[in-house]
């Protein structure tokens, strides 16, 4: 589609909202009504040439008595969908009077397949018709979107009888598809404190899907592909992926279909991904997106994918799912726990105010096997992803699961305010279950987060962008797993580390004469006795010995471990306290799986040449994973001499006596 007559259009539509709308509506609410509006228009025109058909098979169905009359109807629509109302969109534009205008537009509506119907309930369209109504604006709408000053149709329009002299070319699904995007495009920009939950940056999208195709350009074959989104949003990401899939089967000279699936949880953002595939013909596409939750009702649980990109929630609670699922602690979704060697499950649970790593591992879950390419997985997540969480706790645990299962081929550090919504600094996961052979046991960590070009103004919190000069110098990194200051190649292990509980044993120094309260015991008597039995202890008996001393009281373990904290002070040269640890004393040390000679040898170098009464208390031995991009691409600033700093003061304070002069002495003047 020629460019110049995509910016008429949208233009035009755009012009619909200003021209009708704006003093009904604020100007964050326009999309309410636009966005459903080009749908409905775009359905309508793809369905003007078959209404008679549709009409006239609808009389032979009711006739027949037949109930589910859809699919016949929207085969003789000859499209996924249909309307089985007796009106087009323009017979609607007649109406003199606005509740007749009202009830027709109504009977129009309820005339859509469900298919249209799901659409129109997301987009909550009919709350609208009442505020259009009242405000005497639905008849204006309606002859705006019906102008024959824009034409959403397929056919073309002409000037004259004889169709010899063009006034509007044809608008194919792929151009109304581009058309629809711009408008999202233009309403996320105009609503920057919300474009950031539902739509990823296009540079962003591009450079992931670059980073999921690229590498098996050339391993494509004729065949059918799967992509699926499990945060899908307005289905950019999935829109995206099918045309660069599309764009590089074609330079390998390959014919091949790709599917898209996708699960949205946000109505009417459901409502836009699944009326942009309506709308550009993908009608098999749009019954593959699903509504709700992907974690506590995922809707695809039984598929695997080729392909999986996505920008899940980040920082945001996912309790009230937690709770669907029987409650954070007994959540047993496979997808989100795994079993260790041993047999012991491993859960991968995070905490309830952050799940972005649940959809990575869910993804992970539908991951082809048994295919030559495996499936690969581009995903955005914030830095939480990469270190939050300490040994054995739930975001750890996925990290191990991930790497131990050498399924990361890559994490991307993206620059800060990439995206609509927040500055926060981003990563791109890139995962892969079939890497090729120099990548296994490894992991490439490209630091791109200098490589970025500025926005001429802010869009939201966005104030950069990736051209294609940067995406593909971010790609050629990557495929040439070069090492440089701004890449890395680590083994899998280099992440892992022990998490390892160091005691020191408890020295207690024994103090007879130590008051011990009366409410100890609940008898007099009792006091009376205990106090009796530390009298009686014979002489000699040693007071920096408190199993000795204890041993000597003859009285029970029970009453032993009431009075102690009173009779007793922690004493560095007294004797341990048999089988028994100083809590004050005890530490963690974090070992590297990659610590010569592992835990024993770190133990003998850096804790027993201080403390050789340490020891470790193997039951609390955790294994943990961390990525830290800081620590591998830390540069440090040249600090100025000394002598510089003072050059510069000396400078500075000349500088200020020059002004404080001329001040001093313009007011002299003066």
């Amino acid at each position: 589609m020629d460019n110049q007559v995509h910016n008429q259009i949208v233009s035009f539509i755009w012009g619909i909202a200003d021209d009708c709308l704006r003093d009904v509506y604020v100007r964050g609410k326009y999309r309410d009504v636009i966005l459903p509006m080009t749908v409905i228009r775009r359905l309508d025109a793809m369905l003007e040439e078959t209404k008679p058909s549709v009409l006239a098979m609808k009389k032979q169905l009711d006739a027949a008595k037949i109930d589910n009359q859809w699919p016949a109807l929207c085969n003789a629509a000859g499209q996924a969908f249909c309307n089985a109302s007796p009106f087009l969109l323009k017979d609607l534009t007649s109406r003199a009077k606005a509740q007749t205008l009202k009830a027709d537009f109504i009977a129009y509506l309820d005339g859509f397949s469900p298919n249209v119907q799901v659409i129109l309930d997301k987009f909550k369209f009919r709350n609208q018709i009442d505020t259009m109504v009242d405000a005497d604006i639905l008849g204006a709408v309606i002859e705006k979107f019906t102008s024959s000053d824009i034409n959403l149709s397929p056919n073309p329009i002409y000037k004259d009888a004889d169709k010899k002299i063009l006034k509007h070319p044809g608008l194919d699904n792929h151009g109304m598809g581009t058309i629809f995007e711009e408008l999202i495009r233009k309403f996320n920009e105009e609503n920057n404190e919300e474009a950031g939950e539902h739509w990823t940056p296009r540079d962003v999208v591009e450079l992931m899907a670059d980073l999921v195709f690229m590498p098996i350009a050339d391993q494509i074959k004729d065949a059918s592909y799967s992509c699926y989104d499990g945060a899908c949003g307005t289905g950019g990401m999935l829109t995206v992926a099918q045309n660069r899939l599309m764009e590089l089967a074609k330079k390998q000279g390959k014919e091949v279909a790709i599917h898209l699936f996708g699960q949205e949880i946000n109505p009417e953002t459901y409502a836009i991904c699944t009326a942009d595939m309506l709308l550009k013909g993908d009608g098999e596409e749009a019954e593959h997106i699903m509504y709700g939750s992907t974690l506590s009702d995922d809707q695809h649980a039984s598929r695997q994918f080729d392909f999986m990109l996505s920008n899940p929630p980040y920082g945001k609670s996912w309790k009230t799912d937690a709770e669907k699922m029987g409650g954070k602690k007994e959540i047993l979704d496979t997808r989100f726990n795994t079993y260790l060697e041993g047999g012991d499950v491993m859960p991968m649970i995070p905490r309830t105010s952050d799940g972005q790593l649940l959809f990575l591992l869910n993804n992970v879950a539908k991951m082809k096997k048994d295919t030559e390419l495996g499936s690969r997985i581009a995903e955005v997540h914030n830095g939480s992803s990469i270190f939050t969480g300490d040994a054995g706790s739930g975001e750890s645990n996925t990290r191990r699961y991930l790497i131990e299962n050498d399924l990361v081929e890559a994490i991307i550090s993206l620059p800060d305010n990439m995206f609509y919504n927040t500055g926060i600094g981003t990563f791109i996961w890139i995962l892969s279950n079939k890497k090729e052979e120099r990548r296994k046991g490894k992991i490439q960590l490209i630091d791109a987060s200098k490589m970025k070009s500025p926005l001429p103004r802010n869009m939201g919190k966005k104030n950069c962008e990736f051209t294609s000069d940067i995406r593909n110098e971010i790609i050629r990194i990557f495929l040439e797993m070069e090492e440089s200051e701004v890449s890395m190649i680590f083994n899998n292990d280099d992440f892992a580390y022990w998490s390892v509980t160091v005691e020191r044993p408890l020295r207690l120094r024994v103090n007879p004469n130590g008051v011990i309260p009366t409410d100890v015991f609940k008898k007099a008597d009792e006091l009376v006795a205990v106090k009796k039995a530390i009298a009686s202890v014979p002489s000699g008996t040693p007071l920096d010995d408190w199993t000795v001393f204890a041993k000597a009281t003859k009285l029970k373990a029970a009453v032993l471990k009431k009075i102690r904290p009173f009779i007793t002070i922690k004493d560095a040269d007294a004797k341990p306290v048999a089988g028994e640890a100083d809590s004050d004393l005890r530490d963690t040390e974090l070992i590297p799986f990659t610590y010569d000679g592992g835990i024993e040898v770190f133990m003998k170098n850096e804790v027993l040449s201080y403390a050789p009464d340490a020891w470790i208390d193997e039951k609390k031995t955790q294994i943990g994973y961390e990525i830290s991009f800081n620590k591998y691409f830390y540069r440090s600033v040249n600090m100025r001499s000394m002598d510089e700093i003072i050059a510069s003061l000396n400078e500075l304070e000349k500088e200020a006596d020059g002004m404080l002069a001329g001040i001093v002495g313009g007011n002299i003047n003066g």
